[in-house]
């Protein structure tokens, strides 16, 4: 297995996962929109010299030359993990055209790209961030709770289609994870609801995915990251 490793998401998620992985001596490639911000957490990260790619999904010429340049300097790709994502909460009726395209568009549709470079570059075993609202959906999240379900669909079939290449396709559904995307949600009545009695950290979601990531008999399964919320829902 390719000890390179490409992580989408510089902040938050992405970022713990970066680095548990390179403290397992991985060679990490960040990919992000903010190349400064991918490069100051690439030399942020322990072990060897890793880097900071700027990547912006819905260009496909960003896709090919980030996958091009992550093979001339670090060779095959062992785990691609997408832990990057947006929110654009409103309700339905209120929802702009623009919002809802680039929310439904950019989980999966866009990501697409990513991953069939993915393929054509490499045998990576892959992790996507679902969110536990493909499961339960929210008021105010029609869009965003659509998006990730489609993921959910979106990992089964890749994972049929790429099983025979000993490529692996798991996905990841968080609950409320101590992130810039909850900052101001971490009150008395969402902790209640919690059975664990607290929001979760990203470097705990970060195990899950590792887990999937070196689990060599599972694919095609979303995994719940969530103190139990789904139990109480």
């Amino acid at each position: 297995m390719s000890r390179c490793c490409s992580v989408r998401g510089s902040r938050g998620i992405g970022r713990a996962v970066s680095q548990l992985l390179a403290q397992r001596g991985h060679k990490v490639v960040l990919l992000s929109r903010n190349k400064e911000a991918a490069q100051v957490m690439a030399e942020s990260l322990p072990g060897e010299k890793h880097l900071g790619l700027s990547c912006d999904v819905s260009k496909e010429e960003d896709v090919q030359r980030a996958f091009e340049t992550n093979s001339k300097t670090c060779g095959t790709v062992g785990y691609l993990v997408n832990a990057a994502g947006i929110n654009r909460d409103t309700l339905l009726l209120r929802s702009k055209s623009e919002d809802m395209l680039c929310s439904s568009h950019q989980p999966a549709g866009l990501n697409a790209d990513l991953h069939r470079r993915s393929t054509e570059h490499a045998q990576s075993r892959r992790s996507y961030c679902q969110h536990r609202l493909c499961v339960k959906g929210n008021s105010g999240q029609c869009v965003y709770s659509a998006s990730k379900a489609g993921l959910e669909g979106f990992t089964r079939s890749l994972a049929k289609e790429v099983a025979t290449r000993n490529i692996r396709v798991n996905s990841v559904a968080p609950g409320f994870i101590r992130t810039d995307m909850t900052a101001g949600l971490e009150k008395e009545d969402a902790v209640r609801r919690i059975p664990q009695g607290h929001f979760g950290e990203p470097a705990e979601v970060a195990h899950a995915v590792l887990f999937l990531l070196e689990s060599p008999y599972i694919t095609g399964q979303r995994l719940l990251v969530d103190g139990g919320l789904q139990l109480a829902l």
